[in-house]
């Protein structure tokens, strides 16, 4: 029997980044779901506050190189590599000079938020989806993690939709409390819009800004996981009228077992 195949795509993963309770999902989950028997790809961004020498990143040469079309402007894909070698496990991140080379994440440090974290996110998506394509790696499940993750659903069941890699993947969003007050600017659509994705697949995500996006996240998505405990209502409340498989907040530390079985429940075993 196979293993199943669960990619994670991550805002945030412990230690690269200070520990929130996110990162420290980011960090823990996908080990015990290895530990469990499954396969994964682990993704986050590598923002410029990561330190490289530290964390013992490299570039991945085989599968850097590309150029992400956005807005039409190309901007070249470079992937690096690290090893939590206590997990057993590997993170790729995500890197471009011109969107993660600064040494904060979302807001700069008078806290104004990025203007181009629309970009960002986009270029995040995206690099994701063409990194695994070069991987030729087929996951069964996506779990994504975090606002800047967002857009990936919408990608996978649109311009992704018949690519065989994906065809099959569901998709598990959770929910954190990581709210922006920001909206993104009125052109948001020509920075997301690409071959096979028109705007009359935008739905919620055309407003541009945070509950929207989570909207737009859940519509796209198979099942849910609350991931905070205090999730904005609105989002929380969108959420349990789609009528989605959801998984509740768990204040336990062995909620990745919880979390191995609604994989399973939604994948379903073979």
């Amino acid at each position: 029997m196979e293993k199943k195949r669960v990619l994670y795509v991550n805002q945030e993963i412990m230690p690269y980044l200070e520990e929130t309770p996110m990162g420290s999902i980011g960090r823990i989950l996908p080990q015990k779901v290895q530990e469990s028997g499954k396969e994964i790809r682990t993704f986050m961004p590598r923002y410029g506050l990561i330190n490289e020498r530290r964390n013992q990143l490299h570039e991945v040469i085989r599968l850097s190189g590309m150029n992400l079309i956005i807005d039409d402007i190309d901007h070249p894909l470079i992937i690096k590599v690290a090893s939590i070698q206590q997990a057993r496990m590997q993170v790729y991140f995500i890197d471009n000079e011109d969107f993660f080379h600064r040494k904060f994440m979302f807001f700069d440090k008078s806290g104004k938020f990025f203007d181009d974290n629309d970009e960002r996110s986009v270029f995040f998506a995206k690099g994701v989806l063409e990194t695994v394509k070069k991987l030729g790696w087929a996951p069964d499940l996506i779990h994504c993690h975090g606002w800047f993750a967002s857009l990936l659903p919408l990608f996978v069941r649109t311009a992704y939709k018949d690519n065989p890699l994906f065809v099959d993947s569901k998709i598990i969003f959770s929910l954190y409390n990581d709210e922006f007050n920001e909206k993104f600017q009125e052109r948001i659509k020509d920075k997301i819009i690409m071959n096979g994705l028109s705007e009359s697949d935008f739905g919620h995500y055309m407003s541009g800004d945070y509950v929207s996006f989570m909207k737009g996240a859940i519509d796209r998505s198979d099942a849910l996981i609350v991931g905070s405990p205090d999730v904005n209502p609105e989002i929380l409340e969108y959420a349990k009228s789609s009528g989605k498989p959801m998984l509740d907040y768990l204040d336990s530390e062995d909620y990745y077992v919880a979390y191995n079985q609604f994989y399973d429940s939604i994948i379903g075993e073979e």
